[in-house]
């Protein structure tokens, strides 16, 4: 009888979980499917719980960071994330101590600073986006200037 009660929690797990589609009761499914067998096999409930608690989290520690990071390979980056790693055009010289600097990518106007507070990137420089922090750019000077076409 106690192997039905551990197959109807993991038909409910695998229910939830088909229904989050976030990898959040799978690893308790496991432990379910452990615990079913091991009362197949007539082991005592107490025996069957301590399986179910020990599989779950051995699954959740061991796979969950592989399958999180296979999850996120293929996401494909939007709006912001979208703009690390590509070029833009400084349009107002970036001095942080200054507090000025804006970039122009995509035909948006953005606030861009750089990492360190000691580098000045003139107007007209080529820029490469580090990061996003808000509504600003963090961004890098790629030593390149502006080619103006007439």
């Amino acid at each position: 009888m106690q192997a039905y009660i551990w197959l109807a929690i993991l038909i409910f797990l695998l229910f939830v979980e088909g229904t989050t589609l976030n990898l959040v009761t799978i690893w308790f499914a496991g432990g379910a499917l452990a615990a079913a067998i091991a009362a197949l096999l007539k082991a005592e409930t107490l025996v069957q719980l301590l399986i179910f608690i020990v599989v779950s989290l051995l699954l959740l520690v061991i796979t969950r960071p592989f399958v999180v990071k296979f999850m996120k390979r293929n996401r494909t980056k939007t709006n912001v994330d979208s703009l690390i790693g590509r070029s833009a055009v400084v349009t107002e010289k970036i001095d942080n101590l200054a507090q000025t600097g804006h970039v122009m990518i995509n035909d948006i106007d953005w606030m861009a600073r750089t990492s360190s507070d000691g580098t000045i990137i003139p107007a007209g420089a080529i820029v490469i986006i580090e990061e996003v922090k808000g509504v600003r750019l963090i961004v890098k000077a790629t030593g390149e200037e502006r080619k103006e076409v007439l």
